[in-house]
Parts: C-alpha cells; structure tokens; sequence
C-alpha cells in the first residue's frame, strides 16, 4: 500500500532512471505515492500509468525540453527533480581521452544545467520545489584506487553550483541539495588496509 501526501500527488523527475541507484529511485518514490518522470538514453516503456518513461540522452537540449513538456502535459505539475545521470569513467588523468573529457562533460554538466534550467522555470511558477544532485564521495575522499579526476571534476561543480542553488531560490519555495552515496567504501577500507 502506498503512502497519501497531501491532496495532490506529487511527481519527481528522475535522470538516470533505468537501472541501479536510479531505478531504486523510481522505486522509492513510487513507493511514497509519487508520479515519476524516468529518463534514461535505454529506459522501456513502463506498464505503471503514473511512471512516463522518456528515452533520452540528458546531453541533449531536446531531451531536457521532452521532460518539461511531456511530464507537465501528462501530470501537470513538477515538484522534485533528481539528477542522477552521470558518466563515471576511471582512468588517471595522462589516460583520458578528449572524447572521454567531452562525453563526461556533456552529461554531467550539461545535462545537469539543461534539464535543471528547465524544471526550475516550472518550480519557480509553482512556488515550490526540490532539486537533488546525486554526485560522488569521491569529491571529498579521493581514493587512489579508484582514479577520478573527471568525475571529481564535475560532479564537485555540481555541489557547489547546488549551494548557489539553493540560496538562490530559498525564498522563491525551491531548494537544492547534494547526494554523495558511498559506492566505494570497499576500495576505502582496502586502500587503509594496505
């Protein structure tokens, strides 16, 4: 049985949505009730009527303008917004390719700033909202088993552009905030072992 919030039931776009921690996501808060935007470049369609799958790559500006247009005609209201897509690629720095540098930066910063412009505009109309980032432990413990200069790179530009987020539209009803689940507590453990 799902929980009731309110009397209207809110909905929470979720990136990243087709397998692992963003699947759990879409999960979670239809668990909790929610209507769910998921978009992913290999989602499938969803047999739940209240979860609208968008197959789409987030570096793209028609997949940010599908979510908004899509998901408002379908539910008519945006109330959460996680950005959980992100391109993690391990390698040291001399090792990275302009191509990798360019595929990470078009998805976790452009996709970031793409979808979050958008569903901000609908908040801000709404007078309310919440906008999640789910970024990397790795910012502020980094792990030399687990190199990471890309990721550190944007998703740390992700959780400061999160704070200013959320000063900025404190008093405007929307917040921002940062995830930072710890993917690589084995690594940690090993590498203090060694």
């Amino acid at each position: 049985m799902r929980n009731k919030m309110g009397t209207e039931q809110k909905v929470a776009v979720i990136t990243g949505a087709s397998q692992g921690f963003g699947a759990g996501l879409v999960k979670a808060y239809r668990d909790r009730n929610y209507r769910v935007i998921a978009i992913s470049r290999s989602i499938k369609p969803s047999k739940d009527s209240d979860v609208l799958t968008i197959a789409g790559d987030v570096a793209d500006p028609k997949t940010a303008d599908r979510i908004v247009q899509e998901g408002m005609a379908r539910f008519g209201r945006i109330d959460t917004l996680i950005n959980n897509a992100g391109i993690f690629i391990a390698k040291p720095l001399v090792d990275y390719t302009e191509e990798d540098y360019a595929s990470v930066l078009a998805t976790n910063l452009g996709g970031f700033f793409r979808i979050t412009k958008r569903v901000a505009a609908e908040m801000l109309t709404q007078g309310s909202g919440h906008i999640v980032q789910i970024t990397t432990s790795l910012i502020d413990h980094a792990n030399s088993n687990v190199p990471s200069v890309l990721a550190s790179m944007t998703k740390g530009g992700l959780n400061a552009a999160t704070r200013s987020l959320a000063i900025e539209y404190a008093k405007k009803g929307s917040s921002g905030q940062r995830r930072c689940p710890r993917r690589y507590e084995d690594a940690d453990a090993r590498a203090r072992k060694a």
